[in-house]
């Protein structure tokens, strides 16, 4: 794939936090989800992402104009860990688009700078879940990644978690 020189690929700063969160609002949106169901705020991105110890990092691509640069993308990813390779891996939260800008080479440079992260990094694996229904699914693939058919997610979120950990005993 040719580099095109209008696009830039590049960390996420704290000042691009309000930016963060409008893509993940945009996410939203484009998962059919209501957009109030999203919690995360710029507080949470700087505490987060740029706190002392980090929960994640992002990726912004900016597409460079006359008038300035213009993000049109994102992706958020963090470690994870795989105890059969014996290595850290890369997991993929969000992977985010604006709609103008889909099929226009963007979703491809940010999944390849994400990808010499994990290479740079020593990753055995990099990992995504997408939606069923998603289009971007081919996209993935041609990339190279395989649907892992007989892995199904699981999640347990808040009040679920609360009422497991009511049960856990004490720790020493």
């Amino acid at each position: 794939m040719t580099a095109d020189p209008t696009l830039r690929i590049r960390p996420a700063r704290p000042a691009d936090a309000t930016a963060i969160v409008e893509f993940v609002r945009g996410l939203a949106r484009f998962e059919h989800e209501p957009v109030e169901h999203v919690r995360l705020t710029v507080r949470d991105i700087w505490r987060d992402g740029f706190g002392p110890r980090p929960a994640f990092e992002v990726l912004i691509a900016e597409r460079l104009l006359d008038a300035g640069p213009l993000p049109v993308g994102f992706a958020l990813f963090f470690p994870n860990y795989s105890t059969w390779e014996g290595r850290a891996g890369i997991y993929i939260e969000d992977l985010f688009v604006i709609e103008e800008e889909r099929a226009s080479g963007v979703g491809h440079a940010l999944m390849a700078a994400v990808a010499r992260f994990a290479q740079d990094r020593g990753a055995a694996r990099l990992d995504l879940a997408v939606l069923d229904w998603n289009p971007a699914r081919g996209f993935y693939e041609a990339l190279g990644m395989a649907h892992q058919q007989t892995w199904l997610p699981y999640r347990m979120e808040r009040d679920a978690i609360a009422r497991l950990a009511s049960e856990a005993a004490e720790a020493d």
